[in-house]
């Protein structure tokens, strides 16, 4: 079913009691757009409320500052910026097969809810919600620019990455124009770090790697050294881009042990590197220059498979 953003302003107008579901391990994208969302909703007098199946780091507590606590039962449930009902998580699995309306930006959307609207030319899903709050006509105060301008500004790593197009510099500035504090959410996402995270990095970059002619870079993190320096999930927002960053690297890896013997891959690449193609050998996915996937085993092997993926994607990519 295809479906426009004057559709789901109709939607919206005609529904009420809005269930707003997030990913788990929250970032700023899910949480800046499911805040928006959920504070425009309830400027026109609806029942919304926001839920994720994780904590949510406390970086995050400035969106949800004037977010009404609503009780209710849900008459119509929402994702943003879920590519796949896995990401919601164990603990809104109970909503699995409820989603009536999903909206997202991932190339990878699995269409698992009843409607979806994917926009994946799209840096952020932010900035889908900028255009329903628009086609609302809900006026866009300090409070809703603050959180599409956290959503943009996190999923393009503060405009630096390659998604980042015109459309989300016109956005973001639209966003300043109303209200947006973007210098303090700047220094909050990117330039504020605790100390686990410091040590974090620290013991990162003691297991850096090279591999294939040091065209890529490897750090991990085990989950016995997550839970010594009492991580929380925000601690760990930024490491992904470290090996990236190295000169001459063009795929840049992070093996993060989520549990013992389950391990999340986060990946960046070079923009001629399709780095969904090689998650999607692990039944992952994500953009191209930034996408992941979930292994088990032991670490020795996780890293070996990944390699692995990547040099044989290298030499097909070299015909």
């Amino acid at each position: 079913m295809k479906i426009e953003i004057n559709d789901i302003a109709k939607i919206l107008r005609d529904n009420n009691d809005f269930y707003i579901l997030t990913h788990k391990s929250p970032d700023g994208d899910t949480l800046g757009s499911a805040a928006a969302l959920c504070l425009a909703l309830q400027k026109m007098d609806k029942s919304a409320k926001i839920l994720c199946s994780d904590e949510i780091p406390g970086k995050y507590g400035f969106l949800f500052e004037h977010v009404k606590n609503q009780n209710f039962e849900p008459g119509y449930i929402i994702s943003v910026d879920v590519a796949d009902i896995q990401l919601l998580g164990e603990n809104l699995s109970c909503y699995a097969d409820r989603v009536d309306l999903c909206i997202d930006h991932h190339l990878m959307n699995q269409q698992f809810a009843k409607v979806s609207y994917v926009k994946s030319g799209f840096a952020a899903t932010a900035e889908i919600i900028y255009e329903i709050i628009n086609a609302l006509g809900v006026n866009v105060d300090a409070d809703i620019a603050g959180c599409i301008y956290t959503g943009i500004s996190t999923d393009t790593g503060c405009f630096r990455h390659l998604n980042a197009t015109s459309h989300s510099y016109r956005v973001a500035a639209d966003m300043i124009d109303h209200g947006a504090n973007a210098f303090e959410i700047n220094k909050i996402m990117f330039d504020t770090k605790s100390r686990a995270k410091l040590s974090l990095e620290k013991i990162a970059l003691e297991s850096l790697k090279f591999f294939c002619g040091n065209k890529g870079a490897m750090i991990t993190l085990t989950n016995e050294e997550i839970i010594r320096f009492g991580a929380c999930s925000s601690d760990f927002d930024g490491l992904s881009a470290i090996p990236r960053q190295i000169e001459g690297v063009l795929i840049g890896v992070f093996i993060k042990e989520e549990h013992p013997g389950i391990f999340k891959v986060s990946m960046r690449t070079d923009a001629a590197i399709d780095a969904s193609k090689i998650c999607a050998n692990f039944n992952g996915g994500g953009h191209r220059c930034a996408a992941g996937c979930t292994i088990c085993g032991d670490l020795v092997d996780v890293k070996n498979r990944i390699i692995s993926q990547i040099e044989r994607y290298l030499r097909d990519a070299e015909g």
